[in-house]
């Protein structure tokens, strides 16, 4: 399919690039921008004005459900809300049941995906059998498998020594460990520790069990050398403990969710269930330091933290409801609107939106992934284009994710996805008219 994108100002924060122009799109490809190349005749022409082109966005905390949870999301309508948000590239979890641990269930998810032709999926192998912390998985045949890295997800790994091993087996071979850094017995509270969970009754999760266990991936990494992209950091005494551990030179990366870096524990009100999130809402000091650590590139990528949950185990008191939330389609306009509330800028906003969580993807990705979250002329033609002046409000019936449960219910957000094209083809028109 030959696409062409007219008069819309494109935007690519990975070469700098801002300026209205053309661009041209064949078999997949980028094929020129700024000119159409003579002699192209397009099947469908889009008329950008007023419009942002940018690459497609990166996602590197998505659930998609799908083996084992079907009744909480579905393959189809997981990407379908994917596309819907702009995203052409996501990072799926481990967690499914069963856990893909083993290189058929990782083929098996990959095929799915690919006959969607939508966004691109890229599995996480799980770090031990079954997420158990025992066994370590078979690491070279699950990379073989399509696996860009290992996690234990929202499992915490009980055993330091297991953790040794694992960085030291992924240092070997260059692969990169994903940690969600949470001590395992400090984790299993339901609110962030402070005067609200107190005063509400709530088991809390402070703040130190966050920082012992990036205590310890730290003193392992230095050991070891490992590649390690922490998920979801959460408070401001992690954020500068990151902060330090890269003016040291450790091969480490992090991303921050659109709920913690829009959301404190006092939105959790009179025990609203849609703000039971893992990890908790801590308060604005922590809030303030992750706007802050996303702006100066100490974290380096904001992600959805995309997890569908079905009605039954998110309307129940909230010790007991199911922590997640739907955050595909939310993931451009919250990004925009802290873009907007911090005054980075939008090349800035797009950055950790789109060419830095490729950059963490980096070394696992294949030669025609490796242009994906920036524009060049022959690289993937993976693109979002949207409009920052159209506000819309959060419907969670409107919403394509089979969840329907988010804490931005109400909300008004800035920036509206009009087209979304995935190696080349109109994977979502939110019917615009084009000529």
């Amino acid at each position: 399919m030959k696409i062409l994108i007219r008069n819309g100002r494109v935007i690519d924060p990975a070469s700098n690039r801002d300026e209205i122009a053309d661009v041209a799109l064949a078999a997949g490809r980028i094929v020129a921008i700024g000119g159409t190349p003579a002699g192209f005749s397009p099947s469908r022409t889009l008329d950008a004005r007023g419009c942002i082109v940018a690459p497609g966005l990166v996602d590197l905390a998505v659930r998609l459900r799908e083996p084992g949870h079907e009744h909480e999301g579905m393959l189809e309508s997981e990407m379908a809300a994917a596309v819907a948000g702009g995203v052409t590239s996501l990072v799926c979890m481990p967690d499914t049941d069963p856990v893909l641990d083993e290189p058929g269930l990782v083929e098996m998810l990959r095929m799915r995906a690919e006959k969607l032709h939508q966004a691109r999926v890229f599995p996480l192998g799980a770090l031990t059998r079954g997420l158990a912390g025992e066994v370590l998985t078979e690491m070279a045949e699950l990379t073989e498998a399509g696996c860009v890295g290992f996690s234990q997800a929202e499992t915490s790994l009980a055993n330091t020594q297991v953790l040794q091993r694992a960085l030291q087996y992924a240092a070997t071979f260059g692969y990169t460990v994903w940690l969600r850094p949470q001590e395992l017995h400090l984790g299993r509270g339901v609110a962030a520790s402070g005067p609200l969970a107190t005063r509400l009754g709530l088991p809390g999760v402070p703040v130190a069990a966050e920082t012992i266990a990036l205590h310890t991936i730290f003193e392992l990494m230095k050991s070891s050398g490992t590649r390690v992209h922490l998920c979801r950091i959460s408070s401001a005494a992690g954020v500068e403990l990151v902060r330090q551990a890269k003016d040291q030179g450790l091969p480490v990366t992090c991303d921050v969710s659109i709920n913690s870096l829009h959301l404190t524990d006092t939105d959790i009100g009179y025990f609203d269930s849609r703000m039971r999130l893992s990890p908790p809402l801590r308060q604005q000091r922590d809030r303030d330091a992750l706007r802050e650590g996303l702006a100066d590139g100490t974290i380096d990528a904001l992600v959805s933290d995309h997890t569908p949950v079905d009605e039954d185990a998110k309307t129940l008191p909230f010790a007991e409801a199911e922590p997640g939330a739907t955050g595909l389609e939310l993931l451009l306009s919250l990004g925009l609107r802290w873009g907007q509330e911090s005054g980075v800028g939008l090349a800035r906003a797009l950055a950790v939106l789109t060419s830095e969580p490729a950059r963490v993807l980096g070394p696992a990705l294949g030669t025609l992934e490796a242009s994906c979250g920036r524009l060049a002329e022959g690289g993937v033609a993976d693109l979002c284009v949207f409009d920052p002046q159209a506000h819309w409000t959060v419907e969670p019936p409107a919403l394509r994710s089979q969840g329907k449960h988010t804490p931005f219910s109400g909300y008004e957000l800035p920036g509206r996805v009009r087209w979304t094209i995935a190696a080349g083809q109109l994977a979502w028109d939110a019917g615009t008219p084009s000529d």
